[in-house]
């Protein structure tokens, strides 16, 4: 199944998308309860809506976790230039920074502009804590294309990356693929575009630590919940570390996609495009 949110009477609505249509799975929090049987209640004959019209959203639970891993992938380590790490780099997000395809992401009044990362990102299906390898991978309830849009200058000004991973709506996401519609991960292009171009192209086999790997470690310091979003990390390729540098500016599309699993297209604004309400940003459906 593809899982998408909706907005519906102020709130976060989750649906399976078939076709043209939509199948309402619920409240947001009340989906990620039981995600699974939640699915298959969908699967039974019922309520369709049409999918034109609707105002789309990420399918996140406000109190979820986003956690990103950094520097997952050799070359883009390299290119820093940074050490290969030992272990999985953690930082996080938090639910406002997400949106879903479509949705402008504009450029913070600071910046020269803003820098893309495409990622694989993986939702998590049930609780995790101490969890072996094995474990881990049946944790896991389905994958999406993501960028990880960075603002590189509120970045590295500290050694915390937090601010510079934060800014309004610059996390945006693909529909969610549910892991029995993946079936075996495996060897997964993972590509960004900037306005049609090629900028990063690689493959989800060449990361440091795998999907697994990353669960695990995680989940040995605290118990990861269902609904919780992990991004995995980014190839080579991004725009600060080019020559010249090469940064996104108002004008711009950059475009995500993780073969099989979807693509997630966002144009870029001049911050005084206008001051946006904090939260989830959400697009409309067609």
């Amino acid at each position: 199944m593809r899982i998408i949110g909706y907005e519906r009477a102020g709130a976060v609505h989750v649906a399976a998308r078939d076709g043209e249509q939509l199948i309402p799975l619920g409240p947001v929090a009340d989906f990620w309860q039981d995600p699974d049987a939640a699915i298959e209640a969908g699967r039974r004959p019922g309520a369709r809506i049409p999918g034109s019209g609707v105002r789309l959203a990420p399918p996140v639970k406000p109190s979820a976790r986003i956690l990103c891993v950094g520097l997952n992938y050799r070359e883009h380590a390299a290119e820093g230039p940074f050490d290969v790490p030992d272990h999985p780099t953690i930082f996080g997000r938090w639910t406002p920074s997400l949106a879903v395809g479509g949705t402008p992401v504009r450029v913070p009044v600071d910046e020269e502009g803003l820098d893309w990362e495409a990622e694989l990102l993986v939702a998590v299906g049930r609780p995790l804590s101490c969890a072996e390898l094995h474990e881990a991978e049946t944790a896991v309830f389905g994958y999406a294309a993501f960028n990880d849009i960075t603002a590189r200058r509120a970045q590295k000004l500290t050694t915390q990356w937090t601010l510079g991973k934060n800014a309004d709506r610059s996390g945006p996401m693909s529909e969610l693929v549910t892991r029995d519609e993946v079936g075996e991960l495996g060897r997964r292009k993972v590509i960004s575009r900037v306005n049609g171009q090629v900028m990063q192209e690689s493959t989800t086999d060449q990361m440091i630590f795998g999907v697994p790997d990353v669960l695990a470690f995680i989940s040995r310091t605290f118990t990861l919940t269902p609904g919780d979003l992990i991004a995995t990390g980014t190839p080579a390729g991004v725009g600060y570390a080019r020559n010249p540098p090469r940064l996104l500016q108002p004008g711009d599309v950059v475009e995500v996609e993780v073969e099989g699993i979807g693509a997630v297209s966002t144009p870029v604004e001049d911050h005084r495009a206008g001051i946006h309400s904090a939260g989830i940003h959400g697009a409309t459906g067609t």
